[in-house]
């Protein structure tokens, strides 16, 4: 099945911009309760996920920012620690089990390489689930 019938389209997604602080992340990670969150580049590329262990190792291994001054720290200088992979917008569902074992979602790029949303783990279960009751009926 096309993943384009799972995707959570960018405009319902909350995602960042390297240029945002880490301050605004913690806080809207925060007030959403996130973990992670992607980050987009100003031509819509997507550059990585920030995670809330990335702000915190950035935090720990940068004692003179404090957390008083995070709202100086730009989340392009925060180094990433999971690689997050993002699929095409036209691979299968298949395509995405081995990634959600370790993600919580799966960004969607185009055929240009331009963010496009995400597919949570939850549509992923929920899809595996459906079909392992379809096999059981048989």
């Amino acid at each position: 099945m096309n993943i384009a019938f799972f995707l959570v389209p960018k405009d319902d997604v909350i995602y960042f911009s390297p240029h945002h602080t880490m301050r605004q992340a913690l806080e809207r990670m925060e007030y959403h309760r996130y973990s992670a969150v992607p980050l987009v580049d100003d031509h819509g590329k997507y550059v990585g996920t920030i995670t809330e262990g990335d702000l915190l190792w950035k935090l720990k291994h940068s004692p003179e920012i404090g957390f008083e001054n995070v709202h100086k720290v730009q989340l392009k200088d925060v180094p990433q620690h999971m690689m997050i992979h993002p699929v095409r917008i036209n691979q299968q569902m298949q395509d995405l089990i081995t990634l959600a074992t370790n993600q919580n979602f799966v960004p969607v790029l185009d055929d240009n390489e331009v963010f496009i949303g995400i597919i949570r783990r939850r549509e992923i279960i929920d899809y595996c689930f459906k079909l392992w009751q379809s096999e059981q009926k048989v």
